[in-house]
């Protein structure tokens, strides 16, 4: 008879707690103050692509990276992602997957005239202006001339490549000056060409 009664005894507690309104049963649970608020299924996220610009701006250029992935599995691989994920990896000095990725969004579109200025910043960090310099023309042509920073980038990469010497591929090397005491007011300039 006892047994039966403690039983009912937690039966009824049981029903009781689950009759409590909110902060009574808070009280009973020590955890429902911890736990995150329920979330709204029918609410639309962020776009990644928004987050990830918006990361690159401030320079945290692995979580923009993130962003962008985010933005992949959701978009799927078009060529705003593809560009986006190039630029990221340039930024952070992945020069042969930044390459790699934008060739990708190049071939995707040819006229994405970001994929084309981001491949041409690519070979000019990897040494090769004139495929840099060709890049950035289109890149300029497509955009009408209407982007300052093609214009810079196109005008550097034509400056590193008429500094470049014969031979090799090297720079061309600076003069180096000299002044040599040949007397006791006399100096002459000496140089190493």
């Amino acid at each position: 008879m006892r047994r039966s009664t403690s039983i009912a005894a937690t039966l009824s507690l049981v029903t009781l707690t689950a009759c409590l309104p909110g902060p009574e049963l808070d009280a009973l649970n020590p955890t429902a103050g911890n736990s995150p608020p329920a979330v709204n299924g029918a609410e639309q996220g962020v776009d990644g692509l928004l987050v990830g610009h918006r990361l690159m701006q401030a320079g945290e250029y692995e979580l923009a990276l993130k962003a962008y992935f985010r933005a992949a599995a959701e978009q799927g691989m078009n060529v705003d992602v593809l560009s986006a994920i190039g630029s990221a990896d340039l930024k952070l000095g992945r020069l042969g997957q930044a390459e790699d990725v934008l060739r990708q969004a190049i071939k995707a579109d040819p006229t994405f005239v970001p994929a084309l200025n981001n491949l041409g910043c690519v070979l000019m960090e990897q040494g090769r202006y004139g495929e840099a310099r060709s890049y950035f023309q289109q890149a300029y042509a497509l955009d009408s001339g209407n982007s300052d920073e093609i214009r810079n980038n196109l005008k550097l990469a034509i400056a590193r490549m008429e500094n470049l010497g014969y031979g090799d591929g090297e720079q061309a090397q600076e003069p180096q000056f000299s002044l040599v005491r040949r007397g006791p007011s006399e100096y002459e300039l000496l140089s190493n060409l």
